[in-house]
């Protein structure tokens, strides 16, 4: 005898269907596959592409199973990884730059599966098999590049006040002084007033007076507490910086985690192509802020004629040569904050930035002095690219590019906080702010063990 009610019984078999179905794609597993994605915002990723795509291949002779748009890359699935390579090695030799090639394994999840959103549980590295980095924080860098940014803070600081000196450097550390910036002055009585002056605007520094030859110098060495900060600040940054970097490779599920206090841990399941991940991984990128140089002709510096004090660069979307000043503004790790927004006035698209406040104090002084002027933010990196030599030997070189990705007219005076506008839609506004927040490494990284894991049982 039936002693439940009928609706408990379709409820019992809808959820085991529903389950069932949710669970096939699991069954399905995965496929060599080559994707294609933006290394820059200008690169075109609509269907001319994919076009293109397919006539190599077809041109080259190679089979593939399909080509599709997924999440703003193109992915092309292929039989065997045998086509797989052959594939990556054409379409990496026929695109430039711009673009990004990688080798990644796909789901087989038929198209009635994913348009219910039914897709493969997700494995980790000991299930699926990956890529293992164990990296390493140069702090030595990280402090040099700090010790660098006080040495332009404390010559700046030296000048708006009209204190005169006779050198200033950055002296590395002996056996008898720590690594500091050391100042050279004509008497005492102005190195005593360099002293007042330095440790009311720069309470990270320890000050120490010299005396060699006969001649006083002033010596400032960061602090045991600015030096802790400065270290936790380059292993935050270059997390968060090396999260947004491993999207670039469309990993699903990675794991990236501090390992001690120097060190870093990245996990990539899935990942066929550790070249390409540790390229992109190790390189080394930094923003800055330069005035735009409207005294001069862009075209005489093209041709060979640049300014004294003047620099030329491209602009990341279109190009076109740009002239900017050599003096660096605001640097990218002088940067607590960025988000993309609208500007309340016009309505366009915006980046919103905060600076810490040293950085605050330079913009403070800048803006003051150059409102209704142009300001342009330059994005530096360098990246190790492999290339393959006659031999047919792998070659690495370490390239830099540098690109302008935004000019803004100065509005008004601003210091800590302020908006970038003159930007084409919200989602450069989006890019630009994840490059202000996340885009540059506080200090360079090495890779101190790489290890190929294949799939265990866990």
């Amino acid at each position: 005898m039936n002693r439940y009610p009928l609706w408990k019984y379709l409820l019992i078999i809808a959820v085991l269907v529903a389950g069932v179905v949710y669970a096939l794609p699991n069954l399905f597993g995965e496929q060599p596959a080559v994707q294609v994605s933006p290394a820059v915002r200008a690169a075109q990723m609509g269907p001319q592409l994919a076009d293109r795509i397919k006539a190599l291949l077809e041109k080259d002779g190679i089979p593939y199973r399909g080509i599709e748009a997924d999440e703003g890359r193109l992915i092309a699935r292929f039989a065997n990884t045998e086509d797989q390579l052959r594939a990556r090695d054409a379409i990496d030799r026929a695109l430039d730059r711009t673009y990004s090639v990688a080798l990644n394994l796909v789901p087989k999840t038929p198209a009635w599966l994913q348009a219910i959103d039914a897709l493969p549980m997700y494995l980790g590295l000991d299930l699926r098999g990956g890529v293992h980095f164990l990296m390493e924080v140069d702090m030595d860098a990280a402090i040099r590049l700090a010790e660098e940014r006080y040495l332009s803070d404390i010559r700046s600081a030296l000048r708006d006040e009209k204190v005169r000196y006779v050198t200033i450097a950055r002296r590395a550390a002996t056996e008898q002084r720590p690594a500091g910036v050391e100042i050279k002055f004509r008497d005492a009585q102005t190195r005593e007033e360099a002293r007042k002056l330095l440790e009311d605007q720069f309470r990270d520094v320890n000050l120490t007076e010299l005396e060699r030859g006969g001649t006083p110098y002033l010596m400032a060495v960061l602090s045991e507490e600015e030096r802790r900060e400065t270290k936790r600040f380059a292993l935050q940054q270059n997390l968060a910086t090396l999260r947004n970097r491993v999207n670039e490779l469309g990993v699903a599920e990675p794991v990236i985690q501090q390992h001690g206090e120097e060190r870093i841990v990245v996990q990539l399941p899935g990942v066929q192509d550790p070249v390409r991940a540790r390229e992109i991984l190790g390189a080394t990128a930094t923003l800055e802020y330069h005035a735009v140089d409207t005294e001069h002709g862009v075209q005489e510096a093209v041709r060979g004629r640049v300014p004294l004090g003047s620099k030329l660069y491209r602009e990341r979307e279109t190009g076109d040569p740009i002239l900017l000043k050599k003096r660096v503004i605001v640097t990218g790790d002088q940067i607590t904050d960025a988000a993309s927004g609208f500007d309340q006035q016009s309505g366009s698209p915006a980046v919103f930035v905060t600076l810490n406040d040293k950085g605050a104090r330079k913009m403070d002084r800048f803006t003051k002095e150059n409102v209704g002027k142009p300001m342009a933010v330059v994005y530096i990196e360098t990246k190790t690219v492999t290339t393959i030599n006659e031999e047919g030997e792998p070659v690495k070189k370490r390239e830099t590019f540098e690109e302008v990705i935004s000019v803004a007219n100065i509005r008004e005076r601003f210091s800590k906080r302020f908006q970038t506008t003159g930007l084409d839609n919200t989602e450069e506004a989006a890019d630009i702010a994840l490059l202000l927040r996340a885009g540059a490494l506080a200090a360079p990284v090495d890779i101190v063990e790489e290890r190929t894991i294949g799939p265990s049982l866990g």
